[in-house]
């Protein structure tokens, strides 16, 4: 299994901006897994149970954005080491993967309706390449990334659709998670590519609080800022002074973040990877919150309610962080 140099799914991006700044971050401290109950490992598996059943004929999942809801699908599974062609769930995972594969353009390999549902398909395959290496995620899987090198605006940033225009942070996030995570699996990403998204991401931090804003002189979010913090880690920014004043934005944030926000699930799936990489001084803290956040918001059937349709999914990865089969949940 491939463990990655610095954190969620990057090696890349060179130092650029960073220093030598002491933040309080910490590194290689001891893991925390008591948080690992048993109650949730049953949660997981009943989320996991509701959506094999929920899972259409053609592998795919959910309604109005199935790319997005299939491939955080196949992480879902993934993260608790379930893998496609490996019992007990490997034809429902592989399905998943044909379908993937099946909605790549055969004209340019743009998967789905968005620039982040492309992300999204372009990380999912990119880890079941690097775990499983089948034989055909592969092309589709540089195809995919040269859509995401192409479409990066002079900014650096990306936006909803597949060309160098707009940009905002969210959509440039998720091009950073896949570029680097199909880096990792060995794809050729430049790292002038990802130094420049680097750019783009500080372009939206608000100096005054410490949060990132949509785009550039925005207000700033919680969720945003999760994200951002994610991504300048991803990138080797990790002892740059935004990471440290955009976790410090988090920790301010009041208790109600943990029970509702309009962008619930995407906010806690940044910010809870954010924290485990920050070290057990921030992780050991927000992991339990979400924990018993979550567990109170599942359903009896196993699921998770969320408007988007990608609820259950993005639970069970912040459930699941404690495994870390998956190498975007390794320090």
């Amino acid at each position: 299994m491939r463990v990655l140099s610095t954190v969620l799914i990057l090696g890349a991006a060179a130092a650029l901006g960073a220093s030598s700044i002491a933040v309080a971050v910490e590194r290689e401290q001891p893991l925390r897994t008591a948080e690992l109950t048993p109650e949730v490992e049953r949660a997981i598996q009943g989320g996991l149970d509701w959506m094999i059943k929920a899972q259409a004929k053609d592998g795919s999942w959910g309604k109005d954005h199935k790319v997005a809801s299939t491939a955080l699908g196949l992480m879902a599974f993934m993260v608790k080491g379930h893998f496609p062609d490996r019992p007990p769930y490997g034809e429902n995972l592989s399905r998943a993967v044909r379908y993937l594969v099946s909605q790549a353009s055969a004209m340019d390999g743009y998967i789905g309706k968005s620039m982040y549902e492309h992300g999204l398909a372009t990380l999912a395959m990119s880890e079941v390449w690097g775990m499983s290496g089948k034989g055909e995620v592969g092309g589709v899987l540089k195809d995919a990334v040269s859509v995401i090198l192409r479409s990066q605006n002079p900014a650096g940033g990306w936006r909803y659709e597949p060309k160098p225009a707009e940009a905002d942070v969210s959509v440039t996030v998720m091009q950073i998670v896949a570029l680097a995570s199909a880096k990792e699996a060995g794809v050729m990403v430049p790292d002038s590519t990802l130094q420049r998204a680097v750019t783009y991401v500080l372009s939206c931090r608000d100096s005054s609080t410490g949060g990132f804003s949509y785009q550039p002189n925005g207000p700033p979010g919680w969720e945003r800022t999760a994200a951002g913090v994610m991504s300048l880690m991803m990138s080797g920014q990790r002892g740059h002074q935004a990471v440290k004043t955009g976790l410090d934005y988090l920790l301010r944030q009041p208790g109600a973040i943990f029970t509702d926000s309009p962008y619930y699930f995407y906010g806690h799936y940044y910010a809870i990877q954010s924290m485990y990489q920050a070290g057990d001084k921030y992780y050991g803290d927000w992991y339990p919150r979400i924990r018993d956040a979550l567990l109170k918001k599942q359903e009896p059937d196993g699921h998770w309610e969320d408007p988007t349709g990608i609820g259950t999914q993005m639970a069970i990865l912040v459930l699941g962080v404690p495994y870390r089969f998956l190498p975007i949940y390794q320090r």
